[in-house]
């Protein structure tokens, strides 16, 4: 009898382990082919103003401390795609040396080390963040600039645009404007993003919550990915028709 069930037990044995030995097992010695499209990618994002430059305001609410706040959301979502991030400032100060006096000389030299940062960094992109604000109350939504010398600008800022166009309101194109000094000497595919005007009083209010700046770097986010990804399309699909 003890024979006989030792044999049944030997021979359940051997059946599951033929069973065992055909199923595929997982295992985290096997790698991913998946890679995120702005990994090793270098991004410089410049929040707008900073220090005895306010930017545009309105009472309490300032431009330079919105700025900074959505390029931190901005930084984050960037850094958890593997994009490698510098900011131009990360605290509330401009980048002018502290013993210098003039407002419009400190604001010269702060563009231009601005510019000197971008360029240090060897940045793949850049990304300017600003605040609007005009006279007329009724003015409203996100707007894209670039510098149009580059075809690269465009296609980036048109990204971006668009992308914002889904997640907040505004209905403005990317705009393209020669003037912009920093946009013209980074020497780096970049975008100047006018996230709102501080003198619409709804937008105003949305643009002080952590919420609508998360939705705005959210936007731009996508809209570098987005640009990133068809760009890489771009050099494959030219890379094969010269082969």
């Amino acid at each position: 009898m003890k024979r006989l069930v030792f044999i049944l037990l030997w021979v359940m044995g051997l059946i599951l382990l033929i069973y065992l030995l055909k199923v595929p097992v997982p295992t985290l010695l096997q790698s991913t082919s998946v890679t995120s499209p702005l990994a090793g990618q270098v991004v410089v994002i410049d929040p707008g103003h900073g220090g005895v430059d306010g930017g545009a305001d309105y009472g309490d609410v300032k431009e330079k401390t919105i700025t900074l706040q959505t390029s931190f959301f901005l930084r984050d979502y960037l850094q958890e795609a593997g994009a490698i991030v510098y900011l131009t400032r990360e605290e509330d100060i401009d980048l002018a040396p502290e013993e210098m006096d003039g407002y419009s000389r400190r604001k010269a030299h702060d563009i231009r080390e601005r510019v000197s940062f971008i360029q240090a960094q060897e940045a793949d992109l850049f990304i300017s963040i600003h605040l609007n604000s005009v006279l007329n109350q009724s003015w409203s939504g996100a707007q894209t600039f670039y510098y149009p010398e580059d075809d690269e600008n465009k296609a980036l800022a048109e990204s971006i645009q668009g992308r914002l166009q889904e997640s907040v309101d505004t209905n403005r194109q990317a705009l393209g404007i020669n003037q912009i000094y920093i946009l013209k000497h980074a020497n780096t595919t970049s975008a100047l993003i006018e996230a709102g005007f501080l003198s619409h009083p709804e937008e105003r209010a949305l643009l002080v919550t952590e919420d609508y700046q998360r939705r705005l770097a959210s936007a731009i986010y996508e809209g570098v990915v987005e640009y990133v990804v068809a760009s890489e399309n771009l050099e494959n699909q030219s890379s094969q028709i010269t082969e």
